[in-house]
């Protein structure tokens, strides 16, 4: 029994209707996801710029407290000549 012609027509259509449907979906979710991504890769970068500027500022700390150490070390020295 053959399906008439119009009735594949339809099928055809309908078929054509939900993958077009599904496409949409598709690309609606990844849409979605890329705004996600990012929004983390914003924070990310915004976090990573933090902690440089803070290693930063800990290097500075670090190093003042060693030449200050240095200091004492060597007036210690000083005393333990005299």
């Amino acid at each position: 029994m053959a399906v008439p012609r119009e009735e594949q027509e339809l099928d055809s259509l309908a078929s054509l209707e939900e993958r077009v449907t599904r496409a949409v979906d598709l690309v609606s979710a990844l849409r979605q996801e890329r705004d996600q991504l990012a929004q983390k890769l914003s924070s990310s970068e915004a976090e990573s710029s933090r902690l440089a500027a803070e290693l930063d500022h800990l290097r500075g700390e670090r190093k003042q407290v060693r030449t200050r150490i240095e200091k004492l070390l060597g007036q210690m020295d000083l005393l333990s000549a005299s």
